[in-house]
Formats: C-alpha cells, structure tokens, sequence
C-alpha cells in the first residue's frame, strides 16, 4: 500500500515490461512521443470502472487524434479477486472494445509509486511527464447525461491549450485498490 500519493508537478514514474492484454509487453518510454499521457488506475470488476469504460473509450476516440494516449493499469490482487485476473482482463478489453492499452501490474509496484488507491483514478502527465490532474474523470460516475463537471477533459483542453488546468486535483471516487 502507498505510502503517499504523487503530488502536482511530479514526475511520471517509470515503468517497464507490464503485460497488456493484446499480448505485448509495455514501458512508460513507448509513449513518450504523445503530447499528454492519461493513466488510469483501473480493474474488471469494480462497479466505478465499469461505469466509466465507456467514457474512457470515447476519451481515447476524441483526445487520441490530438496527441493524447489514455493507458489502463490493472494493480489489483488476483488471488482474493480472480475477476481480475490478467485472462479475465483480456476478455473485458475484447468485450468492451477498448482502444487503449490494458496492463497488469502483477506485483503492484507500479500503483505504489504513483500512489494509487483507487479504481478508477486517473493520473495525468503533460508533454514534459509532469503530473497535471489527478483524481476522478468527472461529477457523476452512475449518469453519464447527469455530469456537470469533466473534471479530465477540462484538464486535457487547458493542457492542449497551453493553459494551466482549472482544477488540477479531485477525490477519486471507486474501490480500493486490492493490495495483495
């Protein structure tokens, strides 16, 4: 479990050879050609982030083409929560048709250096991998047409702006990681 949470201006922790469901190994470097890195802390079956896999699609469908990579992180315990399982995570990717990359972070060492403690939290870095936002991807995680405040997007227009991000951090809203 985390000891603190990564703070604003902080840069991305490094990661290396994190499994993703299409059956590639992945590090943090590979992405380092994207104007702005979205990672979201995330699993199968919290309620929380199943209510967001859509918007996270469509997030990655409108912020992809401007320069914008949303990557999911999966760091829960597998033993006590099966559903979460690497296997399982490649049959929700396929089910919802996700067009990010979903990653295992088999030993959670990657949660613990950014600090996560919830699923979904999102994590997001500018060009120069400093962290910008962190906290929830908006006000309303059960009614979509209810959300009065996107607290990510705002962050990733302002960003895209050249603009500081209006509210650079939120509470995350979900379940707790499930430390092994």
């Amino acid at each position: 479990m985390p000891e603190t949470t990564l703070k604003l201006t902080e840069r991305l922790p490094e990661f290396r050879n994190l499994p993703g469901v299409e059956g590639k190994s992945h590090s943090s470097k590979e992405y380092s050609g994207e104007n702005i890195l979205v990672v979201v802390f995330s699993c199968n079956h919290c309620p929380y982030v199943r209510a967001y896999e859509n918007r996270m699609i469509a997030l990655q469908r409108e912020y992809g083409p401007k320069g914008a990579q949303v990557i999911a992180i999966n760091s829960n315990d597998t033993k006590n929560y099966p559903e979460d399982s690497f296997d399982k995570m490649v049959l929700r990717a396929k089910e919802k048709g996700f067009n990010f990359p979903y990653l295992r972070d088999e030993d959670q060492s990657v949660a613990e250096a950014f600090g996560a403690t919830h699923t979904p939290q999102f994590f997001v870095f500018d060009r120069e991998r400093k962290l910008r936002y962190s906290g929830r991807m908006d006000d309303n995680w059960e009614h979509p047409a209810a959300v009065k405040e996107n607290y990510l997007r705002d962050a990733l227009d302002a960003l895209l702006a050249g603009k500081d991000v209006p509210v650079p951090e939120t509470y995350s809203i979900g379940c707790t990681i499930k430390w092994g």
